[in-house]
């Protein structure tokens, strides 16, 4: 494996920064949206969900740059992220007073990113509808940051992905300042393409902008879908059901050519979510070492149940970044994403409700190829 250079812990203030979009969910459970009288209310983001999970599961420092406005939409997001340990301190606040360079009024011109996802069930999918067209973190661009002062006082990772950097016409702007400041500091950059044709449809606009991103990631995370739709990698399409050996034969070869085509990536990473059902799936992950060329593996799960698949992409990245950040190789990385997003697809909401030790012992069991037993 290539050295990675992850600062170590004593020189940073930060184990990790995200830069994106948060928004509040509204979870209407078991009944779909348009019958929904009740609902459970989360926090949540493509990119912020990283920085959670880091913080929650893993026991990381851990900050989020974003955009609210302040009322208590806003706070409540605000104090989601508190809860489970992230650094709210960065959060650019646009107060409702109409006053200033981050001022709005208080009728919604612009108003906190809400979006409502139901779960879906059986042959039913799930089903998220967004009002996030007049966020304030659209409003960002670059300088209004200071990347340096925040990157100085140190900081070992930094993630971004391909929702914030598409949302609007500044915000991949602000992220390639971001990404080129954190190499000028000796941050690992880390970056998911997660692409969504709902921020944008336009697939070319999308694999322009990324392909600037990447070019700057020592680290690049998608699904099995995103590299095409994010970057214009075509690759054969497989059914839903087809087992984990075809499908990382026809990856194989895909990685590769991205490592080429972007010399400065240390390691690629992705997921295979194959979905039977809304509430079935079979899981993988691999991880590629651009300068080993070596693919490592991360044990298949097949057939499992899960509550609530959002998240689970995000997961990944936050399981193999705490394992790189102990010092862990590649082997326990890519079990340690692996068995984070499976596991935080158990559990509703967006961001991880488990433990370091679950996921250890979900990695324990996934090895052993064993079953789940009742804690009594």
């Amino acid at each position: 494996m290539a050295d990675l250079n992850i600062k170590a812990a004593d020189d940073a203030k930060y184990d990790a920064i995200s830069l994106g979009e948060v928004m509040m969910r509204i979870d209407p459970g078991d009944v779909p949206t348009a019958r929904a009288r009740t609902a459970r209310i989360w926090q949540g983001g493509g990119e912020t969900n990283v920085a959670a999970g880091l913080a929650y599961c893993f026991g990381l420092r851990t900050a989020v740059v974003t955009a609210l406005v302040d009322d208590g939409i806003g706070r409540n997001i605000e104090n989601q992220l508190r809860e489970v340990g992230v650094d709210t301190s960065h959060i650019i606040w646009f107060n409702t007073s109409g006053k200033g360079k981050y001022g709005t009024d208080a009728k919604g011109t612009l108003h906190n990113g809400i979006n409502f996802t139901w779960s879906g069930k059986g042959a039913l999918p799930s089903v998220t509808e967004y009002y996030r067209a007049h966020t304030p973190v659209r409003e960002l661009g670059p300088g209004d940051v200071d990347w340096d002062v925040m990157f100085g006082t140190g900081v070992r990772w930094f993630h971004t992905g391909g929702i914030y950097t598409l949302i609007s016409p500044t915000s991949s702007d602000l992220a390639i300042e971001a990404v080129e400041a954190a190499g000028k500091h000796g941050v690992f950059r880390s970056f998911d393409l997660n692409y969504r044709s709902k921020v944008e449809p336009d697939k070319e606009r999308a694999r322009d902008i990324n392909r600037g991103i990447a070019s700057h990631a020592d680290f690049l995370v998608g699904n099995q879908g995103d590299f095409d739709d994010a970057l214009g990698y075509e690759i054969e399409e497989l059914a839903p059901d087809a087992p984990f050996d075809v499908w990382l034969e026809t990856y194989a070869a895909m990685l590769r050519q991205v490592a080429k085509d972007y010399p400065n990536l240390k390691l690629i990473g992705t997921q295979l979510r194959g979905a039977l059902s809304a509430d079935r799936i079979n899981w993988g992950a691999v991880l590629y070492d651009a300068a080993e060329d070596e693919i490592h593996q991360a044990a298949v799960r097949e057939n499992i149940e899960i509550a609530d698949r959002t998240g689970g992409g995000d997961s990944f990245v936050s399981g193999v970044a705490a394992a790189l950040m102990a010092g862990h190789g590649l082997e326990d990385a890519i079990q340690w994403g692996a068995a984070h997003g499976i596991l935080v697809q158990e559990t509703p909401g967006d961001t991880t409700m488990v433990t370091q030790a679950e996921v250890q012992k979900e990695i324990d069991r996934a090895v052993k190829g064993g079953g789940v037993s009742a804690l009594r």
